[in-house]
């Protein structure tokens, strides 16, 4: 049998075959190329979508009334999938000058589609007067908001100095927690730990980095995903180092996660880190970025080229990256039998931006050093605001038993028995 059917046919009447077949390479390679270009172009959008921090934020809530005043004021706001969860929140408004945080839900309609819900404390801003605002899970906006006394320090860091704050621990300590925050979001992220480390005597450093609109920008003003923001991170752990610690434990939220398991892996005080706690992590950017593109209903082939030009030298003049990014080498799924400091990953199976799967098999994987607490309802790295009680039962017991593994300082021993230095 012939390849293609016709062919008997064809051979019979060489001319009219060859101009059709002529007219029909020339409308599929014109089809073609605008095709390609088109691959190209979303492929380059999303791939400069991942590393260009915003230098604004979206306020994307409409804020409907305000009702009540003082200890018994309201906000009404549209009912959706991240106002009608229970918990705290914060709702910032006038471009981020003002800030409430929201408490319970009072009434729920649904075939309204509204939410009404308390408003705890306005630290700053008029909520009566905004109309429009943003959602987020960073609670609190200085550690005076949680009653801890603070020091703004300020991090030697590549092009500058860093800010941070510094909360001591009641007893002078040795042992610190540094807080890293995730992408797009601030140091404020981390406030909601802050009284689990004090809980066990650890002095907190709150830092930002690179690209977070407080520290110095990178001189290429995009995200590493963790590749070099984890070098200010080390200038971190650089200056708690001289100035008393002798222990580290580093906590990550999301892309902070990330930088977190590249400090881990590649400080040269990592015998000093005894352990992580990551809330809603990265740790297979591979996965995140490609569960991204079907969330954004971009064709598999174009968000695989998207992650190509990330981390191929090819793609610098598209991403602007002045390096590329090393994709594999973050995938901490594959490379879970090299995680060998004491970790523990929090993840809500509700996630919506980096999904639970690659968390809970990274603890399949390494079950001797990677202990995994899975949520449920809260949104990305939003268990804390869910469940604050559970969030800081977990994280204190599960710190309380790694940080008792301790032999002598600036040493640890872990779970499994096994020990790094």
């Amino acid at each position: 049998m012939p390849l293609n059917p016709d062919a008997s046919v064809a051979l019979r009447s060489p001319v009219p075959w060859l101009k059709w077949t002529a007219l029909g390479i020339g409308v599929g390679a014109a089809g073609t190329s605008a095709v390609a270009a088109a691959t190209s172009a979303l492929a380059a959008h999303f791939a400069r979508q991942v590393v260009i921090p915003a230098r604004k934020r979206d306020e994307n809530l409409e804020i409907l009334a305000v009702v009540g005043a003082g200890d018994s004021m309201q906000v009404i706001l549209p009912a959706n999938d991240d106002t009608t969860v229970e918990g705290t929140y914060s709702l910032y408004f006038d471009g981020g000058a003002g800030h409430a945080r929201i408490g319970a839900i009072r009434s729920y309609v649904p075939r309204e589609g509204t939410v009404q819900r308390e408003v705890e404390a306005v630290y700053t801003g008029e909520l009566r007067h905004a109309t429009r605002g943003w959602w987020s899970g960073a609670v609190y906006p200085t550690p005076s908001a949680l009653g801890f006394a603070n020091e703004q320090v300020e991090i030697p860091v590549h092009g500058g100095a860093a800010p941070a704050w510094l909360i001591r621990a009641e007893a002078p300590s040795t042992t610190w927690a540094i807080m890293v925050h995730g992408r797009g979001v601030q140091r404020t992220e981390g406030l909601r730990a802050v009284r689990t480390a004090r809980s066990l005597g650890m002095t907190s450093l709150l830092v930002s980095y690179r690209n977070d609109g407080e520290a110095p920008y990178a001189p290429d003003g995009r995200y590493g995903l963790g590749m070099t923001e984890w070098q200010d991170i080390e200038a971190a752990v650089d200056y708690a180092l001289g100035h008393g610690a002798e222990d580290i434990v580093l906590f990550g939220w999301s892309m902070g996660g990330a930088i977190c398991l590249q400090t881990a892996d590649l400080s040269r005080h990592r015998g000093r880190i005894g352990a992580l706690v990551l809330d809603g992590p990265v740790v297979n950017w591979i996965e995140v970025l490609a569960y991204h593109a079907r969330l954004n209903r971009i064709p598999a082939p174009v968000g695989r080229l998207g992650q190509w030009l990330l981390s191929n030298d090819t793609g610098r003049k598209v991403t602007g990256l002045a390096a590329p990014l090393d994709l594999k080498s973050m995938n901490w799924v594959a490379r879970a039998d090299q995680l060998r400091i004491p970790t523990l990953i929090v993840h809500s199976e509700d996630d919506e931006f980096v999904p639970v799967g690659p968390s809970a098999e990274l603890a399949e994987k390494n079950p001797g050093f990677v202990s995994f607490e899975r949520f449920h309802r809260a949104r990305h790295t939003k268990e804390w605001n869910v469940d604050p009680v559970r969030w800081e039962r977990t994280v204190a017991s599960w710190l309380s038993r790694t940080l008792l593994g301790r032999v002598s300082p600036g040493k640890w021993t872990q779970a499994a028995g096994d020990s790094r230095i």
